[in-house]
This record gives C-alpha cells, sequence and structure tokens, in this order.
C-alpha cells in the first residue's frame, strides 16, 4: 500500500493572490479617484496622497518594528495598505487640513490592520474605521464647510455648505437634478463618493475580474433605498435621491463586499447586506446625516456571529434541497414501516 501524504489545506489553489486582487481594486477605483480630481482640484489629489504614502509607510515602519528584514518586507507588499488609503482618502471631503488624513491612515493601518495580525486578520474594515476615527476626532471639518466642486452642475449651479444628502434629510429637499447626482456635478461631498458613474464603472471591472458578485452591492443599495420610501411614508419619488446621495456606492462596492470583514457563507452575506440597508436607513433617517461608515463598521461587528449561525456548507454536502428531500423519504419510509407492521 502506498503512503498517503496529507499536506495542510487550503488543498484547491487557484492563480489569484491577494496582491492582484488588491491591484484589481485600485484600479477599480482610479475612476472615482480621478473624477474626484477633476471636482475638488489639487486638495483632493493632495489628500489622497498624504493618505496612500501614510498607510504605506505605517505598514513598512511597523513590519521594521517586528524586526522585519527590509528585502523581506518589499517581497511580502501585498498592495492592501495602498487600496486602505486610497479609499480613506475618497472617504474624506477634499479641505480638511493635511493631518487628517495623514493620522487617520496611521490609525488604520498601525491599529485596525498590524494590531491585528496584519492582511486577513483584521476584525473590521481598516478604512472605514479610519473615517471613523477622523469623523469623531476631527468632526468640525467633517460635517461642515463643505467646499463647492469646480464643476458646476448641468444647470451651472453650484452647491456648497451642507452635501445633498444633509440638505434632503434635514427636510430641504435637493438643489441639484438627479442626473447631476448621478454624474457627481456641482455637488459638494467627498472626494471619491460625488460620481457615481465612475463608481459603477469600477464596480462592473470588479465583476467582470470576479473580485466582487453583483448581487451583494445591488441588494445594500435597493433595500436601502425602499427601506427609505418606507420611512418616507412611502413617497417613491425619495427612492433614487437616496440612493444617489451620499456614500452609498462607494460603500456598497468597495467596502462592504470586503473578503475580511463581511460573512463566509452565501447566505451570511444575504442577510449581511440586508441588514446593511435598513441599518443605513434607519440611522440616515434619525440621524440626518451620512451613516454609511458606521452602519458598515457596526455590521463588521457582527459578522462572527452572522457566521457562527449560517456557516457555510461544506463541499460536497448536500443542499438544502437534497436534505428536504431526504428528510422526506425518511419520513414516508418510516410511515410504511408503521403501516406495514401495524398489518402484521
Amino acid at each position: 500500500m502506498e503512503k498517503v501524504i496529507v499536506s495542510d489545506s487550503p488543498h484547491i489553489r487557484g492563480k489569484r493572490t491577494t496582491r492582484g486582487i488588491m491591484l484589481d481594486v485600485i484600479i477599480a477605483l482610479l475612476p472615482a479617484a480621478v473624477m474626484g480630481c477633476v471636482y475638488f482640484g489639487a486638495d483632493a489629489l493632495i489628500t489622497i496622497l498624504i493618505s496612500v504614502a501614510a498607510s504605506v509607510a505605517t505598514e513598512f515602519v511597523y513590519c521594521l518594528c517586528l524586526k522585519k528584514k527590509p528585502v523581506d518586507i518589499v517581497k511580502s507588499f501585498d498592495l492592501t495598505s495602498v487600496v486602505t488609503g486610497l479609499l480613506l482618502a475618497m472617504c474624506l471631503p477634499s479641505h480638511v487640513k493635511w493631518y487628517v488624513p495623514l493620522i487617520s491612515a496611521i490609525f488604520s493601518i498601525a491599529v485596525v490592520k498590524m494590531l491585528f495580525g496584519g492582511t486577513g486578520k483584521n476584525i473590521v474594515n481598516p478604512a472605514i474605521t479610519g473615517r471613523v476615527f477622523a469623523f469623531i476626532a476631527f468632526q468640525s471639518m467633517m460635517v461642515s464647510g463643505w467646499v463647492a466642486p469646480t464643476i458646476a452642475a448641468l444647470d451651472g449651479s453650484v452647491t456648497t455648505g451642507a452635501t445633498q444628502l444633509t440638505s434632503m434629510l434635514g427636510g430641504n429637499g435637493y438643489s441639484v437634478s438627479l442626473l447631476d447626482m448621478f454624474l457627481g456635478t456641482g455637488m459638494a461631498g467627498c472626494i471619491g463618493e460625488t460620481c457615481k458613474l465612475a463608481l459603477l464603472i469600477g464596480g462592473v471591472y470588479l465583476v467582470v475580474r470576479k473580485v466582487i458578485k453583483w448581487q451583494f452591492p445591488v441588494i445594500y443599495i435597493v433595500v436601502e433605498g425602499f427601506v427609505a420610501v418606507c420611512i418616507a411614508k412611502f413617497d417613491f419619488a425619495q427612492f433614487l435621491p437616496s440612493i444617489l446621495s451620499g456614500g452609498l456606492f462607494l460603500g456598497a462596492i468597495f467596502m462592504a463586499t470586503d473578503y475580511v470583514t463581511s460573512p463566509n457563507s452565501t447566505a451570511g452575506n444575504y442577510v449581511y447586506f440586508v441588514a446593511l440597508g435598513i441599518l443605513t436607513a434607519v440611522l440616515r433617517a434619525a440621524t440626518k446625516i451620512e451613516v454609511v461608515s458606521f452602519a458598515i463598521l457596526l455590521m463588521n461587528l457582527l459578522v462572527p456571529l452572522i457566521n457562527a449561525y449560517i456557516r457555510p456548507r461544506p463541499f460536497g454536502a448536500p443542499g438544502f434541497i437534497e436534505r428536504t428531500r431526504a428528510k422526506i423519504a425518511e419520513k414516508k419510509a418510516a410511515k410504511a414501516a408503521k403501516e406495514e407492521d401495524g398489518k402484521q
């Protein structure tokens, strides 16, 4: 008999690597990042560069503190810190001081990612947590004084001060058209959230590259819209403004779909994204501000609970339909046996 050797898992390996997936995410984020720089000028570009540079430098310094060799650090660099820095910057207003992206990026990488063991071991999304940290630590810059974009709306108007979402939630309606909301023209907001067209282009790229599944971002966005309609006493005119305002598209496509901080099973992901849509709409109505980052952070913390109760089906194990059929067959066999015993 030949000797059988069982190696450590995973036993099935693919060609995709973490670095390759992160490169796809960076490529997908570029359209929105470029449009953010076009709309908000050099300030947006500076914020992005500071955030990305601080994220990469923090990871490098942290690894040096762990006494890793610089050559090994470079070889193991998987671009996750670049993605974190880019996502964090896109969640920030362009007018914030230089130290906001710097400190927030350091917090995201050092505390949220590296302190928990590095890539794949963080319990919450680093970029989302960094954004929440910036909101709490630098609230005056994060909620007021939104700068106007350099490109006006299609009708020539430019909004400044409050964002469209804040204005709408406050009962003041919205001052730009739905097309302007979709294109991001004439709208004050965070760097990466304004142009929904650019975000959708990036999302389609990720779907084509099989990095994410299209169903989950769509569920999040659609559920949020319908819950917002219900809260507005079934005013369906609120559906499109609700989903096109704020950072819903950015969060749904690029942050809520994070592999590490989303559920392991398909059924768990359906629960996760439906709950995200409900939670976002309810918190928006209650607080009158954008809460996508807070909703995702809260649901990240609930992912272990979802994984505990909704576990992925083992490879080769029967599915729900097969199990149901087996149970029905067992009941029929037991009933037949009982009837046979009664005849005897």
